[in-house]
């Protein structure tokens, strides 16, 4: 589960790093025995933005950093890892990699280190593993401003700069969300409330283009597998996509019923024809093909309250998982529900039944 919900953000009453890892193997079964499967780090205040480091080698096994959500501007990221007391107390992890199927000594989070940050992040992400930034690690954040930070490996925290592309007005429009671009990790793009989006050169610290993307503010973008494509939602409750290449048009792919606004979108980066969005206030998500525009492939139902976050598995393009506000992230295999949908004589699919289930309570 820890992967699928991997750039899921969501209120919590500071509690973070719940981790269903809950199947046991052969040798484990044949003992009778069980390891612990839930692991909880209790965070001193209201949590909001959250990202798993993409690092693939034992530095970044299992660490994440998860933003305060404090109604002042001074807020706090911690940055946290799951360790057992078998591995050095210093924050510096180095060689001992600790296996938590196999070994006996308990197994916790741990926090490495904690920075403050202004205001309430609304995103948080790590690098993806192609960026070049010799052993230090790099952070970015969005909320007044698009901030950059390094994280070197004795978990020391330094803001690289603050990344404003309207430097002569008193005001700051807030940036509502960001993404990183997987391909070519110089670019990153942002949104905004006054309607634009803003592609940055994070290398040189500077903007390479703005765009008015939507009519009214803009909640989230999100680039495809590729380096050129992106969509963006808003508002005005349209899904739109762009292309790097060709920035004076754009192709609505959706509009929601009444025009409701759109909150998240989240691309399928195994599968690029397919994306979900989810509305503001609903408790239903929308799984699209960009092939067949305006038409949902499916809506996934089966939540009790709004769903707030949504998130592709990165290793599969037929799994998806919500969480929403009944404290409960579902797991859904939509190419097991479009294969059952076939023979049906809907426009559209709705599901029911996602395959797993977890519940926070």
């Amino acid at each position: 589960l820890q992967n699928e919900m991997e750039q899921n953000e969501s209120y919590s009453e500071g509690d973070v790093g719940r981790v269903d890892d809950s199947i046991v193997d052969d040798s484990q079964a044949a003992a009778g025995t069980k390891r612990k499967d839930i692991y909880t780090y209790q965070a001193p205040w209201t949590t909001y933005a959250m990202a798993w480091c993409r690092r693939e080698d034992s530095k970044g096994r299992f660490k994440i950093a998860v933003g305060s959500y404090i109604e002042e501007y001074t807020n706090q990221f911690h940055i946290i890892q799951l360790q057992s007391q078998s591995q050095s107390t210093s924050a510096s992890i180095e060689s001992d990699v600790v296996d938590f199927k196999d070994t006996d000594y308990p197994v916790n989070f741990k926090k490495l280190c904690q920075f403050d940050h202004p205001y309430p992040a609304t995103k948080v992400m790590w690098a993806p593993t192609k960026h070049n930034l010799s052993q230090k690690d790099l952070i970015a954040t969005t909320g007044d401003y698009l901030r950059l930070w390094s994280v070197d490996n004795d978990n020391n925290v330094e803001m690289l700069g603050v990344l404003n592309n309207n430097k002569h007005a008193e005001y700051c429009a807030p940036l509502t969300s960001f993404d990183w671009n997987e391909v070519d990790p110089s670019i990153v793009g942002s949104c905004s409330i006054d309607t634009t989006c803003t592609i940055w050169d994070v290398a040189a610290m500077a903007p390479r283009t703005q765009l008015i993307a939507h009519d009214k503010e803009v909640y989230d973008l999100a680039f495809a597998c590729g380096k050129d494509i992106f969509g963006t939602v808003g508002a005005d409750g349209s899904l739109r996509l762009f292309d790097l290449r060709s920035l004076e048009h754009s192709t609505i792919l959706y509009e929601s019923p009444n025009l409701t606004p759109l909150l998240r979108i989240i691309w399928n980066k195994q599968d690029p024809n397919f994306l979900a969005t989810i509305h503001t206030e609903s408790k239903k998500a929308i799984v699209l093909d960009i092939r067949v525009p305006n038409i949902p492939l499916m809506e996934l139902q089966a939540h009790g309250a709004v769903i707030n976050s949504i998130a592709w598995a990165p290793h599969s393009s037929n799994h998806i998982c919500t969480c929403g506000d009944d404290k409960q992230a579902f797991i859904w295999d939509v190419n097991q529900a479009a294969s059952n949908h076939a023979a049906s004589s809907k426009s559209f699919a709705v599901i029911e039944d996602p395959i797993l289930a977890f519940n926070a309570e």
